[in-house]
């Protein structure tokens, strides 16, 4: 990666993890959190939603906590659109990331976003159009994510030639990169091999990225079969925050801290302190409650006389 790491990885929980969560923090915690979080290594942080308050009172604040996020250097500021409405907020505010997610269930889409699959599709056509006639293509890239791409609460197992067909339509619409998730945590890594080498088929040199949930305890399993494929990019949250209102039985996120020792031990560099990146979980444990966040590094901590990645790689030459 241009930056010397081998993987990136991306927080989510501010907007996957909150999303969740009836209690509001407060707009200078969630700031105190990713300045936290950056200081810790993560580059890449999907700062909040461009949904209706009256939907999610739980981004009121967007524009606040877009807004102050991008004056953190080194931070690349990814928001979620829903619509071509919430991608204008964005662009408006000039983020660096605009992440737009269409659920290839089609049951799924029109739970979540109240239309059929296919004009979310093509939705995805005219915020492509917009961020181009605005000027914005060289500062906003969209990222186009692949909802229940790996199973469906509503449909159960989805069709591989289903998400091979979705993401084509989207690399060809314009997408900046695909990002392909099993937002219920059904799959396993068999399942992902075969999605994932399929969708790699169809993008060319369009980034792809994992977003994997550990609803039923194969998140990183599914992160190794991933890495298998040749995946570098990764969506996690924080303590494992996370979940879908609109997909029952879909819990927590991947979890940041244990994906980031995993990665580590294998000898991938991702720029993260795992020691200070831990430190962080104290900001939402003192808004949310210390029970709403899991890992196992977290209980565990890090082995004794732990080596990093960089500290290996170093010792070698």
């Amino acid at each position: 990666m241009d930056n010397g790491n081998d993987v990136l990885v991306r927080e989510v929980g501010l907007r996957d993890g909150l999303q969740m969560v009836s209690t509001f923090v407060p707009t200078e915690a969630k700031l105190a959190w990713i300045r936290a979080e950056l200081a810790a290594g993560v580059g890449e942080i999907e700062v909040t939603s461009f949904v209706p308050p009256k939907l999610i009172p739980q981004f009121a604040d967007a524009e606040q906590v877009a807004v102050e996020a991008m004056k953190l250097p080194g931070l690349t500021v990814m928001t979620l659109a829903p619509n071509l409405r919430g991608a204008e907020r964005g662009f408006a505010l000039g983020v660096h990331k605009v992440d737009y997610v269409v659920s290839v269930s089609r049951t799924h889409n029109l739970k979540n976003v109240r239309r059929e699959r296919e004009a979310s599709l093509e939705d995805f056509k005219r915020i492509v159009q917009a961020r181009d006639a605005a000027g914005l293509k060289a500062r906003t890239q969209l990222a186009a994510g692949l909802s229940t791409a790996l199973g469906c609460s509503y449909e159960g197992r989805i069709e591989v030639d289903e998400v091979r067909q979705c993401a084509a339509f989207l690399a060809e619409a314009g997408a900046d990169e695909i990002m392909v998730a099993d937002t219920v945590g059904y799959a396993d890594p068999k399942q992902v091999r075969e999605v994932f080498r399929a969708v790699l088929a169809e993008t060319g040199d369009i980034p792809v990225a994992a977003h994997f949930h550990d609803t039923r305890g194969t998140g990183l399993a599914n992160v190794s079969a991933a890495l298998d494929c040749g995946i570098r990019r990764f969506d996690a949250s924080l303590g494992g925050l996370g979940g879908c209102p609109y997909a029952p039985g879909a819990s927590g996120n991947i979890v940041m801290e244990d994906l980031c020792f995993m990665l580590d031990s294998m000898g991938l560099r991702t720029g993260v302190d795992l020691g200070r990146l831990l430190e962080v979980r104290r900001i939402p444990a003192e808004h949310l409650g210390e029970s709403t966040l899991t890992g196992a590094l977290a209980r565990a901590g890090l082995p004794r006389h732990y080596r990093t990645a960089a500290e290996r790689a170093a010792a070698v030459h």
